[in-house]
């Protein structure tokens, strides 16, 4: 892979919490927006990348990286038509979102890293740790989707998400989406903040979440047939304790069940609850993710 690094120099990293940007070419030759915190002082042993659920970019990720500031370099990035990164035309399938996180990894270094997925994120983050298990020093998955939850095929809860989707696409279209998750980005430091509002409400963030909604079901299927390999590597995972809006209990039984199962699985896994917040855990609690990652940066 070519390395392609691009930064706006140290006087960005003063200035915006989530670090220097950096530009990386997928195998494909699409571009990925990133940004790289590093640890106050330098030298810890493995880099920790963060990857967002569906339609979420880099900037949700930032109270997490402020609680590791002094622990690790952090890496945020924007999947292929979020953020500031450009779409791309192929289909947002489960595999060609973990192959760009490949890829990401690839242009950052040799590694260690660990890996934090939250939501959809979780099973990207398990299929490109799987594919070069070497490199990962652990993972991380907060409230993670999970093939093991078995609601999660429902046609009927698969219907409800489309239909949710169709209203935040509306949402958007009009300018409401943004206002509507004032309480989300008004938590989040202010540049951060800011660049949510501007990037992460926008019809075209809408576009790409129903593009990778629709890829969902196929993608946890192709999990129950072909399940990540992470072999020695320690694998986290967070679940969330308080009701979330539009989750139902049974669902969300089902969901921590299925994550107690996935932690179970690993030679080294750990189960814990994210006690003070919702399924919104990198902005409701990021300090028990933090804690999480420290654990495994020995």
């Amino acid at each position: 892979m070519r390395q392609d690094r691009t930064a706006t120099g140290a006087e960005h990293t003063a200035r915006h919490t989530q670090g220097v940007v950096g530009r990386a070419r997928t195998r494909d030759g699409r571009t990925l927006y990133y940004q790289r915190r590093t640890a106050r002082p330098p030298g810890a042993a493995a880099t920790v990348v963060f990857e967002g659920g569906l339609a979420a970019s880099r900037s949700y990720w930032a109270l997490v990286q402020e609680e590791l500031a002094d622990d690790a370099d952090t890496v945020v990035y924007d999947r292929s038509g979020l953020g500031r990164s450009p779409r791309g035309r192929a289909p947002r399938t489960l595999e060609r979102l973990a192959r760009d996180l490949g890829d990401l990894l690839d242009h950052l270094g040799p590694g260690p890293f660990v890996l934090a997925g939250h939501s959809w994120g979780g099973p990207v983050v398990r299929v490109a740790a799987a594919a070069a298990p070497g490199r990962i020093a652990g993972v991380v998955l907060v409230d993670a989707t999970d093939e093991a939850c078995e609601p999660l095929f429902d046609p009927a809860s698969r219907a409800l998400e489309r239909a949710a989707q169709r209203k935040s696409a509306e949402l958007a279209r009009t300018g409401q989406l943004g206002p509507a998750f004032r309480p989300l980005t008004d938590a989040l430091p202010p540049d951060a903040g800011t660049d949510m509002r501007r990037e992460g409400f926008t019809p075209r963030a809408m576009r790409t979440r129903g593009a990778e909604l629709a890829a969902v079901t196929d993608g946890l299927r192709s999990l129950l047939e072909r399940p990540p390999q992470l072999g020695d590597v320690p694998v986290t995972v967070v679940s969330a304790a308080l009701e979330t809006p539009g989750m139902a209990p049974e669902l969300r039984a089902a969901l921590d069940a299925a994550h107690a199962h996935r932690a179970a699985e690993s030679r080294r896994g750990r189960h814990v609850y994210a006690l003070r917040s919702g399924h919104m855990v990198p902005v409701g609690e990021p300090r028990i993710i933090a804690e999480e990652i420290r654990r495994l940066l020995g």
